[in-house]
């Protein structure tokens, strides 16, 4: 008769009492007692080089989380852009010529002359929206400096599909700030009217 061997698989306890690994030298696995010959059988998440598929709320998470880093880059940008002084007088002109802000808030950032043109213009409001349209906005700015201590800019105005330009003139001082020199916005279109 032949003899059958049972063969059993030794274990060693460590001096904690914990069971060591085998000495094949790969992560322990699940012991299934159903297969033939004991296989050891490893767990998805403990298989080599297996990937666990990101749950749904992570992508959702990540993609929100995308979406703010780029608003908020845009937004830096911005802030950056509107340092400019071509950009930063743009906008106060626009509050000042649509009728959001009172003329005076430009006192000490326009020269004299430009002053007066403002003071004539701001009653008009000329680039007040239309009714029901809504606030205008600075699309964009460029700028031309034609020597040093000298910029050229022109904005477009955009209030809804309406566009309006506006060009005017910075000129830096001996205390090292920019003014206003020169406003000028073309054939003005007429006013729109009040909402009483």
């Amino acid at each position: 008769m032949h003899e059958i061997t049972r063969t059993t698989t030794r274990t060693d306890r460590g001096p904690a009492g914990t069971t060591a690994r085998r000495r094949s030298g790969g992560p322990p696995g699940r012991h299934d007692s159903r297969r033939p010959g004991g296989t050891t059988v490893r767990r998805p998440d403990s298989a080599p080089g297996s990937a666990t598929a990101p749950h749904p709320g992570t992508r959702t998470a990540t993609r929100r989380a995308a979406a703010v880093s780029r608003t908020a880059a845009l937004a830096a940008v911005q802030r950056e852009r509107d340092r400019l002084p071509h950009y930063w007088f743009a906008h106060r002109l626009l509050l000042a010529l649509s009728g959001q802000r009172p003329v005076h808030t430009l006192l000490g950032h326009a020269l004299p002359d430009a002053y007066d043109q403002l003071i004539a213009l701001a009653p008009c409001a000329p680039l007040r929206p239309a009714t029901g349209r809504a606030a205008p906005v600075v699309r964009r700015c460029g700028e031309y400096r034609p020597r040093h201590g000298v910029i050229e800019a022109f904005a477009r105005i955009a209030s809804g599909d309406r566009l309006s330009a506006l060009a005017f003139r910075l000129e830096l001082g001996a205390d090292a700030r920019w003014r206003c020199a020169a406003v000028d916005l073309g054939p003005l279109a007429p006013p729109a009217p009040l909402v009483t």
